[in-house]
């Protein structure tokens, strides 16, 4: 794209350039200048800067700058900055890091980008962490969270921590609960869970130990992010997995549900015959209130499929858990002195109470049969109906 293309894009897109600051005195100039080689639409939060930070930005009437008297962290800024920029009537931000490891000549590469989009999209940029030049400890840091983005959302990226992106403002949530660097984590997410599509887009990077002044406290921050992921796993295994498969189901017919979701679905029929056969056992043993965690955790360790295995795992759906109760009942009996003749009694908790040893050896029985039985049938079956895919 030619500079006046760019220019007449980012004006008819409503697109605005987001910059926090904190003691970046040295190569803060640097970047302001070089974006306003495209756009004035520039908010600079200044973070509670104690160098010349203020003294900078006061030479910029044009740009809209907001001064914090404290440092709260990178996290505050950019909410701060979001708020503003849906004040002044944008539809999407850039964030560039005012460190000197973006360069501002990337901005053509997301607006290009956005324009080749049919939808609201949010970009970040991708460093190529591979390269001569990258501490080892960033690229580290990048595929660890590129692994938990991946697991909490389905959606492979080759960077998830730089800070150069482009944001769709009225499609990111409205409320974040982290305000430091964890944020940025947090806000790609969440908002990859109101699908809204996050790719990656190519960018440079610079890292020059002379200028760049790095505010991440390894350990600190480190442990922040951990216990982040900690809790968009749970919420991932707990409620957005069910929740799209619920949805996804509401929206197919049976046949079409078991031709794309069964037929078409990743993996080979061995895959999928034992990711049913997981389901089946998880949700036919006793661990009440983990089916879910469970399978998809061992799903995802095993590389299996995670919705069959899902799908499977409600096999112990209230209806048939009384059934559940006496096969394991009956089932656990003859290894345990206890009652067999479960027919005459009342099918209830009390039941499993007075009873345990019985019912757990008796679970694991069935769930062990039922799987088994389960994963073959599946296995005759897709080989039978689709065995191209073995």
């Amino acid at each position: 794209m030619t500079l006046p293309e760019v220019q007449n894009a980012i004006s008819e897109k409503k697109i605005c350039v987001l910059i926090p600051t904190y003691n970046n005195e040295k190569t803060l100039i640097r970047v302001i200048d070089g974006v306003l080689d495209y756009t004035g639409n520039i908010i600079a939060v200044n973070d509670g800067s104690t160098d010349s930070t203020l003294d900078i930005l006061n030479q910029y009437p044009q740009i809209n700058v907001i001064n914090l008297s404290e440092n709260k962290g990178k996290g505050n800024g950019l909410k701060i900055g979001f708020r503003k920029a849906k004040k002044l009537g944008f539809n999407y931000a850039i964030t560039i890091d005012s460190d000197g490891q973006h360069y501002p000549d990337d901005i053509p590469v997301f607006v290009e980008a956005l324009l080749n989009e049919n939808e609201d999209v949010l970009l970040i940029g991708n460093r190529n962490m591979s390269q001569d030049g990258i501490p080892k400890k960033s690229s580290f840091g990048n595929r660890f969270s590129n692994f938990w983005f991946w697991f909490e959302t389905g959606i492979k990226l080759e960077d998830t921590q730089s800070g150069y992106r482009l944001y769709p403002l009225h499609k990111i949530p409205k409320k974040y609960f982290t305000p430091k660097f964890e944020f940025e984590i947090e806000i790609i997410v969440r908002t990859a869970w109101r699908h809204i599509p996050v790719k990656n887009v190519p960018i440079k990077v610079l890292y020059d130990p002379s200028e760049r002044v790095s505010h991440f406290r390894p350990f600190k921050d480190f442990t922040r992010i951990s216990i982040l992921n900690t809790i968009l796993v749970t919420i991932t295994l707990l409620y957005i997995i069910p929740r799209n498969f619920v949805n996804n189901f509401k929206k197919k017919s049976f046949k079409r549900f078991i031709k794309e979701d069964v037929l078409e679905s990743d993996g080979s029929n061995r895959t999928k015959a034992f990711s049913i056969a997981l389901g089946v056992f998880i949700g036919l043993s006793p661990f009440w209130g983990f089916h879910t965690f469970l399978t998809i955790s061992l799903a995802v360790l095993f590389k299996l499929n995670k919705v069959l295995a899902f799908v499977a795992s409600n096999v112990s759906f209230p209806p048939f858990i009384p059934f559940i109760i006496a096969a394991a009942l009956f089932l656990g009996s003859p290894f345990v002195h206890g009652e067999s003749n479960i027919l005459s009694q009342e099918w209830n908790f009390e039941l499993i109470k007075n009873n345990l040893l019985q019912y757990i050896i008796g679970s694991f029985i069935l769930a062990t049969t039922m799987s088994a039985i389960s994963g073959i049938a599946t296995f005759l079956f897709l080989n039978k109906v689709s065995p191209e895919n073995n």
